[in-house]
């Protein structure tokens, strides 16, 4: 009896648990429901990857207005000029003005080889108004503030209202003749003059 006496008690259970079960049938529905979402978010960003114009494929055709509010229209463009269309994610950024700031060094050039250039962001008329008068760009910049351009090419960033920095080089026929797709603009450049002197090499030959 006195080693009895001296025995430690027994340990009582945690005060924060309860005999019910710690995962209940409405934490298994919500986990379910954040596994659905996770997936389709996957496939989604999945499918947008897979779905970006290729060479070959013809140019979706779209509408829109330029920086100076005017109405422009890419069929206006096809046929006539090989078209240099590109988007990118915002005026006024790093990337996007050393991007644009190169296509209007470079205009001489891709005039010389009947190229017009038109980009396209998210951004306002207003917005691309000030972006083209303070960096004097001398090119064509569609507006997009609802992305409905940016949807039509699948250009757009993943879980962000933004478009990637992809370029896409537009035959006479209405075709696509080169993608880009990368953040560095210089890249850019680089594919686009030498796709456009191998448009030159064959039309030599």
């Amino acid at each position: 009896m006195a080693l009895a006496a001296k025995l430690p008690p027994p340990l009582a259970a945690p005060k924060n648990l309860t005999t019910a079960s710690k995962f209940t049938p409405s934490d298994d529905y919500s986990f379910m429901k954040l596994k659905l979402l996770f997936t389709s978010l996957l496939v989604s960003t999945t499918s947008l990857l897979a779905a970006l114009p290729k060479a070959g494929d013809p140019a979706p055709l779209f509408s829109g207005q330029d920086q100076d509010g005017q109405a422009f229209k890419l069929a206006d463009l096809v046929g006539r000029k090989f078209v240099l269309l590109y988007f990118y994610p915002k005026d006024f950024t790093g990337g996007c003005t050393r991007e644009a700031c190169g296509f209007r060094d470079r205009m001489g050039e891709l005039q010389t080889n009947n190229v017009a250039v038109v980009g396209v962001s998210r951004d306002t008329v207003a917005n691309h108004k000030k972006f083209a008068a303070e960096y004097q760009l001398n090119f064509t910049l569609v507006a997009d503030p609802d992305g409905k351009i940016i949807a039509t090419y699948d250009a757009k960033l993943p879980l962000v209202s933004l478009s990637k920095r992809v370029s896409f080089l537009i035959g006479l026929d209405g075709k696509i003749i080169h993608v880009t797709n990368t953040m560095n603009p210089q890249t850019h450049f680089d594919e686009m003059k030498a796709a456009l002197a191998g448009i030159k090499a064959r039309q030599l030959k």
